[in-house]
């Protein structure tokens, strides 16, 4: 249920959603059961490019596949069998935190000026979202959570706020 028409707005086109889905169900979870961060970071590197050949030529787009992969990566840490079965407790300081619009705009205002203002999942590069996946990290350790958890952080502040809005 991660990639969702939903999680997967603007993808342009049919059928991104049926066939991220498909390549996800038979993704095979082991590598990300590591606490080499290299190891880790390859497995993602490698998975995201083969989501983004994945997609229906009209929805390619590497920000949408490294955010429906980590979405669906995270939902794996949360299911206590999944995480259980594959280790994947051993990666989650490794785990990104999914980008997308409501995320990448809070990253951007909490980074006083150390990031590029925040555009869109579709337009995110592998080196941009190496930036803001550094800024996670910096937060992430104010917080004293793992990066992939911030955006549970803000959901529970805005919860807090009493604020029906979608700004953290």
């Amino acid at each position: 249920m991660a990639i969702s028409a939903s999680s997967m707005r603007g993808a342009r086109g049919t059928g991104v959603v049926k066939s991220g889905r498909l390549f996800l169900c038979t993704l095979p979870l082991d590598a990300f059961g590591t606490g080499d961060a290299a190891a880790f970071r390859r497995a993602l590197d490698t998975t995201t490019r083969a989501l983004v050949q994945a997609l229906p030529p009209q929805g390619r787009s590497w920000g949408l596949a490294r955010k429906g992969l980590n979405l669906f990566l995270r939902d794996c840490l949360y299911t206590v069998y999944l995480r259980d079965a594959f280790a994947l407790q051993l990666a989650e300081a490794f785990f990104e935190v999914p980008l997308d619009s409501i995320s990448g705009k809070a990253l951007y205002d909490k980074a006083e000026g150390r990031l590029p203002r925040w555009k869109t999942v579709r337009g995110m590069t592998p080196a941009l979202s190496d930036q803001y996946q550094a800024e996670a990290v910096r937060l992430a350790t104010v917080e004293r959570v793992p990066r992939v958890h911030l955006d549970a952080v803000w959901w529970g502040e805005r919860a807090d706020k009493g604020s029906g809005t979608v700004s953290p």
